[in-house]
Parts: structure tokens; C-alpha cells; sequence
């Protein structure tokens, strides 16, 4: 396990937490590993969540689906960051989401009960721990918020352009990556894949942007445009 402890110092769930302090403390929360591999369903909608997911290697895809097997995609997450907090925070609720994993993956596990509980030796990390989790949750809510407003446009074109717009602002760059394959992005925005590509393809032709696999560049108002081919 020690292995992984630069990520978790990384990881902004033990943000503030010293090296003997996460020692101690990943005993004190019942910590285990597991390793899933490409395709792997970690979690299944139904499933009750006791446990709060960090990834350590590779990364999840966190989905929806109806019973006719659509699906849609809510996140993503890599190294450093946690999944399932929110249904493992509110006893009695079962996941409406299932994990999925994207690549190989490795995850550490936490009971969140003894995160919200302290412990009989009251070890000094859980409110900084608590307030991590808190702010894990806040994160995820915005990024929630922030895809209801994507989907609430009425166009894929629309969809794309608050999307792309929210990344480039995110980055605080007109160019960058966006961690969706082509098929993840339509999922994600709940498109079709065909008209996806077709309008990104308008939007490249009119001057708007121009694209390489998840890599983007956005035109921005009286600047060049670089070309890919």
C-alpha cells in the first residue's frame, strides 16, 4: 500500500494530512485495495454504497442507463479522485449509477462511517478529513449543476459550444484536452454520435474550432486559427 501514498498525499481527500497521520488513518478507516479490469463494473445501480471509491491507477466512468440500455454518462474520474461519496454519505440509498471501469483500474476503498465517525482514540485527522469530503461533494455538485446547464440546451451545437465553452474556461486556455472519447462525449451530452461528429465537423468548416481526437482548439474572437488535419 505503501506504494500509492504519493498519490493519496495528492489526492485532494487527504489534502493537509501528514505521512505518519495517513498511516494511521488508513488502518483506522478499514482502507483495501482492488483491481479491476478494462470494462469492469465496480459498482452496479442497486447497489448500497457503504464505501467511498478513490482511484489510484486508471480511471472510472460513472453511468447511467434506462432498462433498454441507454446511457449516460455523469463523470469521470482519474487518479486522485473519489467516486460514490454522495450515495455512500446518505445510509439507506442505493446507487442509481453504476462504475464502470474505462482502463484497468486500481481503487482504495474507505468505509465512510468511520470517516464521519470518530474514532475511540480521536485521532486529530478527522475534521481535516471530513472537511475534504465535504469539499469532494461540493466539487461534484457543481460539476452536476454545470452538465444540466449543458444539457439544457436545446441543440447539439448548443450542447457542444457550453461544453467546450465551460472546459476553456476551466483550463484558462483556448486549446486543450478533454478527457472524453468521441462516443464518451455523446453519451455524456446525451446525443446521438453521428450528429456529434457532423456538427463538430460544421463548426471546424465555419471557423469556430478546430479538433484532433479529444484535443481542441477554440477560435477566439479576432485570433487565428490553427489547422489539423
Amino acid at each position: 500500500m505503501k506504494e500509492f501514498f504519493p498519490m493519496l498525499h495528492a489526492a485532494p481527500l487527504f489534502s493537509g494530512i501528514s505521512g505518519e497521520e495517513l498511516a494511521a488513518m488508513l488502518s483506522c478507516l478499514a482502507a483495501r485495495i482492488d483491481t479491476f479490469p478494462k470494462g469492469a463494473r465496480l459498482l452496479r445501480a442497486g447497489d448500497a454504497a457503504e464505501e467511498v471509491g478513490l482511484v489510484l491507477a486508471g480511471s472510472v466512468l460513472i453511468v447511467q442507463e434506462d432498462i433498454w440500455g441507454n446511457r449516460n454518462i455523469l463523470s469521470k474520474a482519474g487518479p486522485g479522485q473519489t467516486f460514490a461519496e454522495v450515495f455512500a454519505c446518505a445510509p439507506g440509498t442505493v446507487l442509481n449509477v453504476s462504475v464502470e471501469a474505462e482502463s484497468a483500474v486500481t481503487v482504495m476503498f474507505l468505509r465512510v462511517k468511520r470517516i464521519l465517525s470518530v474514532c475511540s482514540s480521536a485521532c486529530v485527522y478527522h475534521g481535516r478529513i471530513i472537511g475534504n469530503l465535504l469539499g469532494e461533494l461540493a466539487e461534484k455538485n457543481l460539476l452536476l449543476n454545470e452538465k444540466l446547464t449543458h444539457m439544457g440546451q436545446r441543440t447539439t451545437r448548443a450542447k457542444l459550444m457550453s461544453y467546450l465553452s465551460a472546459e476553456a474556461q476551466r483550463r484558462g486556455s483556448y486549446e486543450f484536452d478533454i478527457p472524453f472519447s468521441r462516443q464518451q462525449l455523446a453519451d455524456y451530452l446525451s446525443v446521438e454520435r453521428s450528429g456529434l461528429s457532423l456538427e463538430l465537423g460544421r463548426m471546424r468548416d465555419e471557423g469556430l474550432l478546430a479538433f484532433h481526437k479529444n484535443h481542441f482548439v477554440l477560435k477566439a474572437p479576432g485570433a487565428g486559427q490553427p489547422s489539423y488535419i
